[in-house]
């Protein structure tokens, strides 16, 4: 226990006695790795887990210092174990900061876009039209936008359909008492990959429970990818998005063009301003 207050000594005398730019560099690169745990574990489960991991480093050097020999025994046994004990309370952060790293621009070729033969526009009215007359006719759906992140996995869990986009197509698939309206439809660039899909539900614990099980896939797909997720209420035909977790709505005609115009934008790294401005706190009773 000494030596751990020893070492805990000579950080603090080199941090005031020969802190230089390395070190200053050091410092920043590890506060920035904190900073962006702290965002990653922010309004989850991860949150009160890292609050509780400072309080056990509290309570190891109090115990150290006050001379509690027991209990600075029992912290130390658990610190020690602690970088497996991080990889498993922190698994779900850890694949988001990990997806995240992996969805940089250095480490992706960006998205194949738009086939050359159909024109962004003709697509954006399919859709539009979609969403239009299942909400007017209060037809639940849910559909997923693939981006960076793959969603094969998600893919694997549904009917493949590997078909083109078409309004008459998709408000099929939704029609109830038909065999593929239960589920989430998932799209990767003009193409309809699948549908009866089975997505996670939302795990954060800011989510409302009186929101329905479609709209708490919907977020937890959000909350695990960077996919983007439109869903229609099969109670009120309210039009809503998901996306990092967050739930939008309800969203209007010239909302809703607008969102899928930065989808299918040719350049699509990184998140618009407007799609983050629409970001508003998930709740309400919806289906």
């Amino acid at each position: 226990m000494q030596e751990f207050g020893i070492t805990l000594r000579n950080m603090g005398w080199n941090l005031t006695h020969h802190l230089g730019i390395i070190d200053i560099l050091d410092i920043l690169i590890v506060a920035v790795i904190l900073y962006e745990m702290l965002l990653l574990t922010r309004h989850t489960r991860g949150g009160a887990l890292l609050k509780g991991l400072f309080l056990l480093l509290v309570i190891t050097l109090l115990s150290n210092i006050l001379g509690f020999v027991s209990l600075s025994w029992l912290m130390m046994a658990i610190l020690q174990n602690g970088a497996l004990v991080l990889v498993i309370l922190f698994q779900p952060e850890l694949r988001k900061a990990l997806e995240k790293m992996g969805r940089s621009k250095l480490m992706t070729k960006g998205a194949q876009g738009v086939s050359a033969d159909r024109g962004k526009d003709k697509l954006i009215d399919e859709i539009v039209q979609t969403f239009v007359d299942l909400s007017r006719r209060k037809v639940g759906a849910l559909i997923v936008f693939e981006q960076q992140t793959g969603l094969q996995d998600v893919v694997e869990t549904g009917t493949r359909l590997d078909a083109e986009i078409s309004a008459p197509l998709l408000e099929n698939i939704f029609e109830p008492n038909t065999p593929l309206h239960d589920g989430a439809v998932v799209i990767r660039d003009d193409q309809i990959l699948a549908a009866a899909c089975i997505l996670p539900l939302a795990e954060a614990s800011g989510v409302s429970r009186e929101l329905g099980t479609r709209h708490r896939a919907a977020v937890g797909i959000s909350e695990n990818t960077d996919a983007l997720v439109l869903v229609v209420s099969e109670e009120t035909g309210i039009i809503s998005m998901a996306r990092d977790g967050v739930l939008t709505r309800p969203l209007s005609v010239e909302t809703l063009k607008r969102i899928l115009d930065e989808i299918y934008e040719e350049n699509r790294g990184g998140i618009s301003s407007f799609l983050k401005n629409l970001r508003i706190g998930a709740g309400g009773k919806e289906a």
